[in-house]
């Protein structure tokens, strides 16, 4: 009541938007469109506005550990998206069961669903996260759809389509 009465007001976030852009083996191509994220009352809202996705598919959605989208090499393999790293998982839970499980990666997100036209627009909620958590990581969309289970292994996503990196806060 004291703050009130002296005119304080906790601080707003602002709503964190990201680019994402498709991968390919030396990096990122053309822009997709972006995801904007909003803290609310039941948890991070998830806006995507992207185009250009494989039509009336479902894709795996997740918070990765690095701030990069850069690809990676291992075992001669160049994986687009890579230097992304894992899902990120700050309990250390190594477990993907989905967004709404505890004790499972923090990162784990609600599938993207991509209607007809190859677009991505339907809001989501991830109650586990908040904007607070997203700086410094990135954002991957995945081939394949997400089962929240294993196996098959991480829901069976499949390999990296598009990136955006969300940079650390100042």
């Amino acid at each position: 009541m004291a703050a009130a009465l002296l005119g304080f007001t906790a601080p707003v976030l602002a709503d964190v938007t990201v680019e994402m852009q498709e991968l390919n083996d030396q990096g990122t191509g053309e822009s997709l469109g972006t995801v904007t994220f909003e803290d609310s009352q039941y948890g991070l809202l998830i806006k995507p506005d992207l185009q250009g996705l494989p039509a009336g598919t479902q894709h795996g959605f997740h918070l990765h550990q690095n701030p990069s989208c850069a690809p990676s090499t291992s075992d001669g393999e160049t994986t687009p998206g890579g230097a992304a790293g894992g899902h990120f998982d700050p309990a250390d839970t190594g477990t993907h069961a989905g967004p709404y499980v505890e004790q499972s990666h923090l990162g784990d997100m609600p599938v993207l669903m991509v209607d007809q036209q190859g677009s991505a627009t339907t809001p989501m909620l991830a109650p586990r996260l908040q904007e607070a958590d997203l700086a410094g990581h990135a954002v991957i969309v995945h081939e394949g759809g997400d089962t929240y289970d294993e196996p098959p292994r991480l829901g069976g996503g499949g390999g990296r389509l598009a990136c955006g990196v969300i940079a650390e806060s100042d």
